[in-house]
């Protein structure tokens, strides 16, 4: 079996001990769900992801599994999903969203994530946070529930949602983002609409803010004993 895996999906055998995945596994269980079901099939695809989280939840070992999906579209348009950070612990979930910011968000998105990426506190000179258009939804559900989730106050700080719970998540963790995420890059009219809280001077302070970040990865990555190379593949 680990031959037949190295056979058909060989770069993440390949990069494991150097470079970062983009994304966090539950992601792409999440893609080929969708692939398969139609993005349009709302209550199967949550369907879906409740039934395989529910059978991996079932072994002994634990499973790197999402809490929570999103949907996120425009009146009439194509879903785009997202699943909350599928890691284990803190520190690895520190991990993947800062390398999720530097390779694979949306860039606003990943702005919006970086102005409190680094102790949850503004980074100096760095505001990247934004409003949504009001004809946008973002929803997030309880996956193994079902049930409807109010935004946390991360998601209120990061994007405007309306009405967030005192609740807050570590940034960046949240199913809103990667939903989000995939809106933004797939449907330009709602990236423009979307409205940077403060524009000026934003690419060279963006600059600043992703080696911010980027230090603070190498930093994590080190207390792990990690030698990055700097680069990332896509785990697929």
């Amino acid at each position: 079996m680990l031959d037949y895996l190295k056979d058909i999906y060989p770069r993440p055998f390949d990069h494991y001990s150097s470079q970062l995945p983009k994304r966090s596994p539950f992601s792409c269980v999440l893609d080929m769900i969708v692939l398969l079901t139609g993005e349009e099939n709302e209550e199967e695809v949550k369907k879906k992801v409740q039934e395989i989280t529910s059978q991996l939840r079932r072994g002994r070992t634990r499973p790197l599994i999402s809490s929570t999906i999103c949907v996120s579209q425009i009146p009439n348009s194509v879903r785009y999903y997202g699943v909350s950070m599928s890691t284990a612990g803190r520190i690895p979930g520190r991990i993947m969203v800062a390398a999720s910011c530097l390779s694979s968000w949306d860039s606003n998105v990943a702005g919006a994530v970086m102005t409190y990426y680094l102790n949850n506190a503004n980074i100096p000179d760095f505001d990247g946070t934004i409003r949504l258009p009001e004809n946008v939804r973002c929803e997030a559900f309880n996956i193994l529930q079902g049930t409807l989730l109010l935004p946390c106050r991360t998601c209120g700080n990061m994007f405007g949602l309306r009405h967030p719970t005192d609740q807050e998540w570590p940034y960046g963790n949240c199913a809103e983002v990667e939903s989000l995420s995939n809106l933004f890059k797939n449907v330009e009219e709602v990236r423009e609409q979307a409205r940077l809280i403060v524009a000026n001077n934003m690419e060279d302070n963006r600059q600043r803010a992703e080696r911010s970040v980027q230090t603070e990865l190498r930093r994590l990555l080190r207390q792990h004993n990690f030698t990055w190379d700097g680069n990332f593949f896509t785990p697929q």
